[in-house]
């Protein structure tokens, strides 16, 4: 069950719940790692935006979705989150997946690989 830490603008996601909301319409994913991070495999249709580039592309994000931060192990997606809610964005719709890439993989969750989707 998604959780929310004290002080924490957004819930916390097992990669086990953020594999169950993969796919929804009402569901993006953002991976907030570094490009050649990114290509060596990611979420499928994951959309890469570095962390350093959430504040600059904060109005491209949906506002009427939930939006699921994903890096390698949390800590970045924790921050894009933090950075999303301080721009204003919904904090029920926030979402970052602790234990990251590397264990959606591991699981078989869907991924892509390269620059593909």
């Amino acid at each position: 069950m998604p959780r929310r830490e004290p002080g924490e603008p957004y819930y916390r996601l097992t990669v086990d719940e953020a594999g169950k909301m993969h796919g929804k319409p009402d569901t993006m994913f953002i991976d907030v790692r570094k490009p050649d991070e990114y290509r060596s495999g990611h979420v499928k249709n994951a959309t890469l935006i570095p962390v350093d580039d959430v504040l600059a592309k904060v109005d491209d994000l949906p506002r009427d979705k939930n939006l699921v931060f994903i890096c390698a192990v949390g800590a970045r997606s924790g921050l894009a989150c933090e950075m999303a809610a301080a721009m204003g964005l919904d904090q029920e719709k926030l979402f970052s997946v602790d234990g990251g890439t590397p264990v959606w993989i591991q699981k078989g969750l869907p991924t892509s690989r390269g620059n593909e989707p």
